[in-house]
């Protein structure tokens, strides 16, 4: 009988994920492109901003896990669990980020398909790397973990 690994054992790592639907927008966005932001509009500075927010959200998310002493990366175990900074208001502030980012590139690009990709981006995060974490940290932490999950938010 074999141990769970202690890590969240997660289908895919987020920014390989995230870097992989930057690609498919832009791709598809060249084989048929899909505007969406009226003409006249300052998208590339509107974007631009809303990317800048996301990195920010990555950032502080990431300096905390470090401050915290436990590991950024899925792959290594997990040492603690971190309710400061915006793990206050959120559990997955990084992932979080990276959405904000992705849709960022969406306006400042003027592409649908980068939204549509944000969408499928979406889905692998949530079925395939937050649900593998939340089990993993319930099973390694137990009701330390429980009760932090009742009091802050999956998402916003």
């Amino acid at each position: 009988m074999s141990e769970a690994p202690d890590n969240a054992n997660t289908l895919v790592r987020p920014p390989i994920a995230l870097v992989m639907a930057f690609i498919a927008g832009l791709a598809l966005d060249w084989i048929s492109p899909l505007p969406f932001v009226p003409v006249g509009l300052p998208h590339v500075w509107a974007g631009a901003g809303v990317l800048v927010l996301g990195l920010a959200l990555v950032i502080w998310a990431i300096r905390t896990l470090k401050a915290g002493g436990t590991p950024v990366q899925g792959y290594k175990p997990t040492s603690a669990i971190i309710d400061r900074g915006p793990y206050s208001f959120t559990r997955n502030p990084i992932y979080g980020g990276m959405f904000v980012g992705l849709a960022g590139l969406a306006v400042a690009f003027d592409t649908l398909w980068l939204l549509a990709a944000l969408v499928v981006f979406f889905a692998i995060v949530r079925f395939g790397v937050v649900a593998r974490e939340e089990a993993y940290l319930e099973r390694k932490f137990g009701d330390a973990y429980r009760e932090y999950r009742g009091r802050v938010r999956r998402w916003l």
